[in-house]
């Protein structure tokens, strides 16, 4: 039994078909580009491939909600093109086959969980760090929407003592995004994250606000395992980083077999950088 995925992105659309236990058999990438010109091209992929249901890991904002008439539309996304598109609809009309749909973050965090690094567990976070922040959340094996989804990226946040830059966000400023996500990085710094991997004042104020929002999902969701992608966290120099402000800050007050043993606990992605298109991939076995 053939299914699609497809990991849409802001600039590129990741479209694979695979098996059921996840092999991914062909696949293709796509620009970004108007609505109508991009979908008519991923349509074209899947259209002869016989696929029997359709997955989508997408950016967002989305509609999540199956009872709302706007579910599977894009919302005010800053792709300006894309606004209240019907992402979803129009691929389920225009292959004849069930679309799952869920955001890009919760489809990574999905594949990790069924493919990766957090296979047997409930509780996850899988957290980008990159171009924006985000964060996908699995709650007691299900993956958490509530009210929309979860905006993990843009939890408010103490400055660095020694950090004047006001953030970059242009709705909260000095939040995670706005202060720790690949633009902020650069515009803090005058370069890209890449070109500063040998400066030790960069990361000690990078991994400060990383370690801040870890603090605070793991009091607030208690996840088994926290996992990092994202192009700011191929600097691979932060990770000990992470790890000793998250044991700075809880202080003590949890204890617990996880927090005993940071290393296994915050970890970076283990499917180099398949974890979203096989994500999606499951979405789609489990909307038939």
């Amino acid at each position: 039994m053939i299914y699609g995925a497809i990991e849409a992105g802001g600039t590129k659309m990741v479209c694979a078909i695979g098996t059921a236990d996840g092999q991914l058999l062909s696949e293709a990438t796509f620009a970004t580009k108007e609505p109508a010109e991009t979908t008519r091209e991923m349509v074209a992929f899947f259209q002869e491939k016989k696929i029997k249901a359709l997955g989508i890991g997408s950016f967002g904002p989305v509609d999540l909600n199956p009872a709302s008439p706007t579910y599977g539309h894009l919302l005010e996304t800053p792709k300006l093109a894309w606004r209240y598109f019907d992402f979803a609809g129009t691929l389920q009309r225009a292959l004849a086959v069930p679309v799952g749909i869920d955001t890009d973050v919760n489809a990574a965090c999905l594949g990790e969980m069924i493919y990766g690094c957090a296979q047997g567990l409930k509780n996850v976070i899988y957290l980008t760090v990159g171009t924006g922040i985000g964060a996908g959340v699995a709650v007691d094996g299900k993956l958490l929407h509530g009210m929309l989804h979860p905006e993990a990226g843009h939890i408010l946040l103490e400055p660095h003592p020694e950090d004047s830059y006001p953030g970059n966000c242009p709705y909260h400023k000095r939040c995670l995004e706005g202060m720790a996500s690949g633009p902020a990085i650069a515009e803090r710094w005058g370069a890209k994250a890449v070109d500063l991997h040998d400066q030790p004042k960069v990361w000690e104020i990078e991994s400060y606000y990383i370690g801040q929002a870890l603090v605070n999902y793991i009091l607030v969701l208690s996840p088994e395992k926290i996992i990092l992608g994202g192009g700011v966290m191929k600097q691979t120099q932060l990770f000990p980083l992470v790890r000793r402000q998250v044991a700075r800050l809880i202080n003590g007050y949890l204890k617990t077999k996880e927090l005993k043993d940071l290393d296994n606990y915050i970890v970076p992605n283990s499917l180099k950088d398949r974890q979203g298109i096989l994500g999606a991939l499951e979405l789609a076995k489990r909307v038939c």
